[in-house]
């Protein structure tokens, strides 16, 4: 082997290892890290170029797709737009139709048709005629989106399952589940034969509309078709439905079904499997396929460790499930505070709050991010306790963790208990300490002035300069205020 070390990452399924061969540096590694929204691809490839570094249209492409598949479609369009302007590759239908597409999800579909109309006519092909109504179906536009499909008709574009897997969705999307076996049956007349996708959604649709006998009879037709391999989503939505009509031993052979048809190492297919069967409380069978995942895959990723913590904590083992906790701390992951919170949750939703507050207390040793949501609820636990001092304590906690989170808001009724129990039992100076505090995260409030009135008066102190800061403000007395104010001697 080349003694130059070289960089390779396995990609499966979206599960993502990192191996331990590094050669020269690629693109693709440079690329991938820059997850911040705000963050401009463009200048970043400029870069690249200047520095002299090799681009490739292989790389560029599977960039694209890695972004799009992340959902960072703004960053996926700034690249497939730096492609076409520096003359990369030429632009085949394929990549208009992908640029096309990413058009409609960043700018909207206003501009996907402008985009469209400015093709060349050689370019406007079955890809960017689908790809135009995908934008369409992505944003509901009903009527945009028949009217095309008849252009794309008369053009013969719509010879494909995909035209009326489109059109299926969007009746889907729009709450018209009566509608999509009518498309089905439309493809079926016309000849074209409907794929996975084309039997899923409306088998979804069945679903939606709770009819078990035609949904059924659909399975079973798809099941008989020759040139369909029933795949294990459909067997998991079959499932799901079956669990939500209470019929478990049904759900269960569908389950199985499902597993039969898993990839070898599709991690998050078993972890949407042991969500189901956590929710029918078949513990055995979560647990099995938990060491199956492990062994499939090489190694548990942190989505595995949210799945399997929170089918835990549905099956109402809270205490095994922070032992869980403590494995996947000693994992190696990289800190996701979705995993603790889940047994936090738990903890919480059994009443256990002091458990539930030690998890946030060790992170917080650790100087792992918490977000001021978890002490909010913290507070509203101990609030039922009437536990005041910890539901003070809790609210000073979420207020200073707001820093990262400036769309949190505290509980109106958490801050209206705090501020009458300190008016009460406080001191002036705790009070001035908390209205202080919570005027970072909410406006100030006659409640806050009531609170301060009153222990200023209770430690015997003047008031005067708190009701000219109330004018200041633009909060009037009214009788509560008048109602304070009489405690004075």
């Amino acid at each position: 082997m080349n003694s130059k070390l070289f960089s390779k990452t396995l990609i499966q399924f979206g599960r993502c290892y990192s191996t331990s061969y590094i050669n020269k540096e690629a693109l693709y590694s440079k690329i991938s890290p820059l997850g911040n929204p705000a963050t401009s691809l463009g200048p970043e490839l400029d870069s690249w170029v200047s520095d002299g570094k090799e681009v490739r249209v292989a790389e560029l492409q599977r960039i694209i797709r890695d972004l799009r598949k992340r959902k960072r479609f703004t960053q996926a369009l700034q690249v497939s737009e730096w492609m076409n302007k520096n003359g990369i590759c030429a632009f085949s239908p394929t990549e208009h139709a992908v640029q096309l597409n990413l058009i409609g999800r960043v700018h909207g579909y206003l501009s996907a048709e402008n985009y469209f109309y400015n093709l060349r006519d050689e370019e406007k092909t079955d890809k960017t005629y689908g790809a135009l109504l995908h934008c369409y179906v992505q944003q509901k536009q009903i009527d945009k989106a028949l009217s095309h499909v008849q252009k794309m008709r008369e053009m013969g574009f719509a010879s494909s399952p995909l035209t009326y897997n489109d059109i299926m969705c969007l009746y889907a999307n729009l709450g018209q589940h009566e509608k999509v076996p009518e498309i089905l049956n439309e493809m079926k007349k016309n000849k074209i034969s409907p794929d996975n996708l084309s039997y899923r959604i409306c088998i979804n649709a069945y679903v939606t509309q709770s009819n078990i006998m035609a949904m059924e009879a659909l399975l079973k037709e798809m099941e008989n078709q020759p040139h369909i391999a029933v795949d294990w989503n459909t067997y998991a939505v079959v499932a799901n439905f079956y669990i939500k009509a209470g019929l478990t031993d049904k759900a269960i052979d569908a389950l199985k079904k499902a597993e039969e048809r898993l990839e070898k190492n599709g991690g998050n297919e078993f972890n949407h499997l042991m969500s189901l069967y956590a929710s029918i409380g078949n513990k055995a069978e979560v647990l099995r396929l938990w060491d199956l995942q492990k062994s499939a895959c090489r190694r548990h990723i942190n989505s595995d460790y949210i799945t399997m913590l929170d089918s835990l904590v549905k099956l109402g083992d809270v205490e095994e499930a922070e032992e869980l906790l403590k494995e996947w701390e000693s994992s190696g992951n990289c800190y996701d505070f979705r995993v603790p919170n889940i047994v936090f949750v738990g903890y919480s939703k059994k009443g256990l709050y002091k458990k539930a507050e030690v998890i946030l207390k060790e992170l917080m040793e650790k100087g792992k991010a918490i977000t001021p949501n978890s002490w909010a609820r913290l507070a509203e636990g101990y609030l039922d306790e009437g536990e005041m001092t910890k539901v003070v304590d809790c609210m000073k906690a979420a207020v200073s963790r707001n820093v990262e989170s400036k769309e949190w808001k505290p509980s109106t009724k958490v801050i209206t208990a705090i501020l009458g129990w300190l008016g009460d039992e406080g001191s002036a100076e705790d009070v001035e300490a908390c209205v202080a505090s919570l005027r970072t995260v909410i406006p100030v409030s006659r409640r806050m002035y009531h609170a301060l009135i009153k222990a200023n008066i209770r430690g015997g102190k003047e008031v005067n300069g708190i009701l000219e800061s109330m004018k200041t403000d633009k909060i009037n007395e009214d009788k509560e205020t008048k109602k304070v104010l009489g405690l004075r001697v």
